[in-house]
């Protein structure tokens, strides 16, 4: 078993932290918080990766939106593909950098998937945001189409040397 995949509290936490409570207080008044909680998940982005001076507000911003540029790229490059062109998603190791990036990805997420209408929807959206992930942190991707192209008809077992 690997050592680097998330236990079932860190990945409570993290749903938790990407869902908030739909309590009902939903509302105009509510948004200053949300605002308040992503400026800080970036903050903690830009201050692990991105930028050396994280002092300047206007480089937090400036991040926060090339991020969410990103994600909104990712996922309309997504939406209208077919499942077998997507391209296959690499692990991503555990880091503060990584985390970082997620933690700052999370609360965008939430108006998408609040708006999203059937399942289809909801899956082009989170694979878009694993696609914006590996595309923010550089991770290499393969080319699309490629995921299920079989190598051989042949099994391995079968072959002779």
């Amino acid at each position: 078993m690997r050592s680097n995949i998330f236990g079932d509290a860190e990945l409570e936490r993290l749903r938790r932290e990407a869902i908030p409570s739909s309590n009902g207080n939903a509302t105009a008044g509510n948004a200053a918080p949300l605002d308040a909680q992503q400026t800080a998940y970036v903050d903690a982005a830009v201050n692990i990766t991105f930028v050396a001076n994280s002092d300047d507000d206007g480089i937090v911003s400036h991040e926060l939106e090339i991020m969410r540029s990103i994600l909104e790229e990712s996922m309309l490059e997504t939406r209208s593909m077919p499942l077998e062109n997507r391209p296959r998603l690499p692990r991503i190791p555990l880091s503060k950098r990584n985390r970082a990036v997620v933690r700052a990805l999370n609360p965008m997420l939430v108006t998408y998937l609040e708006a999203s209408r059937d399942l289809c929807e909801t899956d082009s959206i989170l694979f878009g945001a694993a696609l914006a992930v590996c595309r923010i942190i550089g991770a290499k991707l393969p080319m699309a189409g490629r995921a299920t192209q079989k190598s051989s008809a042949i099994p391995a077992w079968r072959k002779k040397n």
